[in-house]
């Protein structure tokens, strides 16, 4: 078996008397997307923000390609090509959806601002950031500003950002949210051929979703990992469906 592209270990959080987060352990493996289900308040997000570097943890330790990531802060993170995109929308919303990813291939390159040029015209910023927006299906809507965009398509300019980074792995926290149904499934069919270019750590209500894309699914319940598996494996254990399953049919 290949090494695991991420490790959480042990992971614990708390707030005050809350323990957000209780001793999570799980990995994810290259080429799959491990998905990360559990009602509301289970502390999927605030996982999510540990293991992106944004929330620091009280104990245990996150390592990200063989490299003990816990200390790092987020910049750090991405840089080594952890890529991650918000439930809650991080864009320049002025800036177009062109020029919010060629923001990512500049950082990527490692250039600072290019104040001597006209930077719209730089051909090593627009191009590969025009291929990013028609991997995404954002090519049509390059020259909006980010604030003009649809909920559905703001995510799906994200993840065009996360591509132009490099990223070697990527965290999505409810990329389906705010998606009709004909969204949801371009989506779907995008995502699952991401994994092959890179793992995927895929928090998601949309359980259909969640069902089609996973090869491995981890639910989260007050905090604590109740069960890890395959499809087939948590939709038929009774744990899982007392906790959490049961609760949506």
């Amino acid at each position: 078996m290949a090494e695991a592209v991420l490790v959480v270990k042990d992971l614990r959080k708390n707030f005050g008397a809350l323990k957000a987060t209780d001793g999570v352990s799980f990995d994810l493996r290259p080429g799959e997307i491990h998905a990360l289900i559990g009602p509301n308040g289970a502390g999927k997000t605030t996982l999510i923000h540990q293991i992106a570097g944004s929330i620091r943890p009280d104990h245990g330790t996150i390592r990200f390609l063989g490299q003990d990531i816990s200390a790092l802060g987020v910049a750090a993170r991405a840089r080594l090509g952890l890529g991650r995109s918000f439930q809650v929308s991080s864009l320049a919303p002025e800036f177009s959806a062109l020029r919010n990813v060629m923001l990512a291939v500049q950082s990527r390159q490692g250039s600072s601002f290019r104040f001597l040029r006209p930077v719209m015209r730089d051909a090593t910023l627009t191009e590969p950031a025009m291929a990013m927006l028609e991997r995404t299906g954002l090519a049509a809507r390059a020259h909006l500003p980010a604030a003009e965009l649809s909920h559905g398509e703001r995510r799906q300019l994200e993840i065009a950002i996360a591509l132009a980074l490099g990223s070697k792995a990527f965290l999505f926290d409810e990329p389906m949210a705010g998606m009709g149904p004909e969204g949801s499934k371009r989506l779907t069919v995008f995502l699952d051929g991401l994994r092959q270019e890179a793992p995927i750590l895929l928090v998601e209500h949309d359980m259909d979703a969640v069902f089609a894309l996973a090869d491995r699914i981890s639910v989260l319940v007050y905090g604590r990992i109740i069960a890890t598996g395959t499809v087939d494996e948590i939709r038929n254990d009774a744990e899982v469906r007392r906790a959490y399953l049961g609760e949506a049919s």
